[in-house]
């Protein structure tokens, strides 16, 4: 599973461009270049879902649209959500049972100011029924 929010970009007629996502609607910048914009767009996604799961709102998953830029959040957001999504209902209590640790401690994974370790992720994504694949891009 990627996290890869789609991205709308318009060029401006005075100059610049605009970005914005169809599935965060609040998430919205602007850059003088595209390199800028998509860079912005990258730090706007990522504040917005923080803030989100800050607040305890609602995360969609991302959608897909032809044609659309494919903005990442940071890492931590990425691991936050990943986990997140892959345990969609399952309570956080059976996850943190199955790791053989605390709640809190098993909350932390879906908490985006916190780093977990390689070793965290291996073992949540195994009691997720998944596996953990590393890349760079």
């Amino acid at each position: 599973m990627n996290i890869r929010y789609p991205a709308i970009i318009e060029h401006q007629g005075e100059g610049g461009f605009t970005v914005s996502f169809p599935d965060i609607d609040e998430a919205i910048t602007e850059g003088d270049s595209l390199e800028e914009a998509l860079f912005n767009a990258a730090d706007v996604l990522t504040l917005t879902i923080e803030s989100r799961i800050d607040e305890g709102m609602n995360i969609p998953m991302p959608s897909s649209i032809d044609g659309a830029y494919e903005v990442v959040p940071s890492s931590k957001v990425q691991a936050a959500l990943l986990v997140r999504f892959c345990r969609g209902n399952r309570p956080l209590s059976d996850i943190a049972r199955s790791l053989e640790t605390s709640w809190p401690s098993a909350s932390r994974l879906e908490n985006p100011h916190h780093w977990p370790s390689l070793k965290q992720l291996d073992r949540a994504a195994s009691a997720l029924g998944k596996r953990l694949v590393l890349s760079f891009e």
